[in-house]
């Protein structure tokens, strides 16, 4: 059972171009800024940029792996900070996600507060679950 003040462990997940085409394919946005460095410098973006609901499912991911069910997530909500720039090697960027429960309620929902960063900046801000407890 999750607790107040409780710190949930640090999820962390590798994020490669290859990973924005098969969103793109999945979610049907296939916006060039996802995958042509041209196109995303020519609108002002540092580069190619991670979808954000891509971004905002690799939290919600997070949340899952820790509750360990799929399907607990009642309420998620967060605001996009800034953009997730995915370069175009290998290795990619990595995410991580860090949360804290805040307050469980009467009902024993847990209301998680989560931390999503790149290179330690946050890439989503006012980032929260709230979450059933088996």
């Amino acid at each position: 059972m999750l607790q107040q003040g409780t710190q949930l462990p640090v999820q962390t997940y590798q994020v490669t171009r290859a990973d924005l085409v098969r969103y793109a394919g999945a979610s049907g946005d296939f916006n060039p800024i996802h995958w042509n460095d041209r196109v995303a410098t020519a609108v002002g973006l540092p580069g190619v940029i991670a979808h954000g609901m891509f971004t905002m499912a690799l939290a919600g991911r997070a949340v899952t792996t820790w509750t360990g069910d799929p399907g607990s997530i009642v309420e998620y909500s967060v605001r996009f900070a800034r953009p997730l720039v995915v370069p175009d090697d290998d290795e990619g960027t990595q995410v991580q996600v860090a949360g804290v429960v805040k307050a469980v309620d009467e009902e024993g929902r847990a209301q998680l507060d989560l931390t999503v960063t790149c290179g330690g900046e946050k890439v989503l801000t006012q980032a929260k679950a709230l979450v059933r407890q088996g």
